[in-house]
């Protein structure tokens, strides 16, 4: 019961640093969002912000590596594992929206108009298209409920294996693909939003890199064959 329920206290964390995470960078919090003005000198409000976004991708990045993960399992149950890598995610993406410092001056403002709604419009269906994903792959062992449900139930994990199902059929990384849309497609977008762009982009690649190596290393020529076929981030055939 213990783990069942710290599986669905991870999974709260996890899920309101992410919702509140759009919420920030669309300017929709009922707190502060990405767009305030500046309130310190930029050089610290670089530093602060990289050091913020360093956090989250070591943490998302490293927490993700078998020899992380052999290490975590040594002091808790391997059934949390995923548990808390979701919990410390969720972390992470607040520690972003409490003390993200905004920089001033603006690459695009739309404030209405054509391409206000064409932006907003493509950044929800970037975060809609990123939630989506998680579910073709089976959300729920994603974020670590379903080890904690069938812990307490006394059952086993099944055993995962490769497939490529509906997105996946025609890109590789499609909630990555998401997460891109969501963070670029917006109206406003200041010089703050904009670095939290771009090194939010640069994780995703570098992460991936990491990630699909494990995977060649785990499935062999099944992945190989499926880099080949499948591109990364956009279609090579439909």
């Amino acid at each position: 019961m213990a783990v069942f329920l710290y599986s669905i206290f991870a999974y709260i964390i996890g899920l309101v640093g992410q919702v509140w995470f759009i919420l920030y960078l669309g300017d929709w919090s009922f707190l502060e969002t990405i767009h305030l003005p500046q309130h310190s000198v930029t050089w610290i409000a670089v530093l602060v912000d990289t050091i913020l976004v360093s956090v989250f991708a070591l943490q998302h990045s490293m927490m993700a590596r078998h020899w992380f993960k052999e290490k975590l399992t040594i002091y808790m149950p391997d059934v949390t594992e995923r548990s808390t890598y979701v919990l410390l995610s969720g972390v992470a993406l607040l520690l972003i929206v409490l003390y993200w410092h905004p920089i001033d001056g603006f690459v695009w403002k739309f404030e209405d108009g054509i391409l206000w709604w064409v932006l907003t419009l493509m950044m929800l269906f970037g975060w809609l298209f990123s939630v989506v994903a998680t579910f073709i792959i089976n959300h729920f062992e994603l974020f670590g409920l379903q080890q904690g449900y069938l812990h307490l139930k006394d059952k086993t994990m099944p055993e995962s294996y490769f497939q490529e199902k509906f997105l996946y059929k025609f890109i590789r990384h499609p909630i990555q693909l998401g997460v891109l849309m969501g963070i670029w497609f917006t109206p406003v977008m200041t010089y703050g939003h904009l670095l939290l762009s771009i090194l939010f982009t640069l994780y995703i690649f570098i992460g991936l890199y990491y990630e699909e190596r494990d995977l060649v290393l785990e499935l062999g020529d099944v992945y190989k064959d499926y880099k080949q076929r499948v591109g990364m981030m956009f279609p090579k055939e439909f």
